[in-house]
């Protein structure tokens, strides 16, 4: 699995029958702080992500093991929105703040 952030969406109107009602979004890898590197890549989003979400990704046969990708030409997969990422005993990514007082 990979840390990527959804940079952007992608429109297909001709496409493979398997994946007509599908969404596809562009995200590009990124390290455990929400820096990003190397290409953007199209994944599959199974989990209603958006643009701007930090996300967990897989890849090649193991992109095709989710119960929306099975048998389906796809290389790459979106099955989850990361909500807190702590590393090293930091929360160094939390989707929601944290309430104050809470």
């Amino acid at each position: 699995m990979l840390i990527a952030k959804v940079i952007g969406t992608t429109v297909s109107t001709i496409k493979d029958e398997k994946l007509i009602g599908r969404k596809l979004l562009v995200v590009r890898q990124t390290d455990e702080h929400g820096v990003t590197s190397g290409k953007p890549y199209v994944a599959i989003d199974t989990v209603d992500a958006g643009v701007g979400d930090l996300v967990l990704t897989c890849s090649g046969s193991s992109a095709r093991q989710t119960d929306i990708t099975k048998d389906t030409p796809v290389d790459a997969v979106i099955m989850s929105i990361i909500d807190t990422l702590e590393v090293e005993g930091k929360i160094v990514f939390q989707k929601y703040p944290a309430r104050q007082g809470s």
